[in-house]
């Protein structure tokens, strides 16, 4: 399994400030990259899996929305967060 609960608590831990710290859209962005990054290299050895490419693309959507909304509330945290994560912006 590629995402343990170790491995989703030190994402929130660290995006987060907390392990319990679920709810918080740092925690909830860097979680969505990770997904990202493992269906990404999914697809590059399984090129016509279309059911993973359209997960992809929901993951992709659902992370763009939660940046948006990062931006419009705190454009301090989202510069660090893109920074943090290597996304292009």
């Amino acid at each position: 399994m590629y995402l343990t609960q170790e491995i989703k608590k030190d994402i929130f831990k660290k995006f987060g400030g907390s392990e319990s710290n679920t709810g918080s859209p740092e925690s909830q962005i860097a979680l969505f990259t990770h997904r990202i990054k493992h269906l990404t290299e999914h697809l590059k050895k399984n090129k016509k899996d279309k059911f993973t490419q359209r997960a992809l693309v929901i993951l992709v959507g659902k992370r763009r929305s939660l940046l948006d909304y990062l931006k419009r509330k705190d454009i301090e945290k989202y510069r660090e967060l893109i920074k943090d994560l290597n996304l292009r912006k």
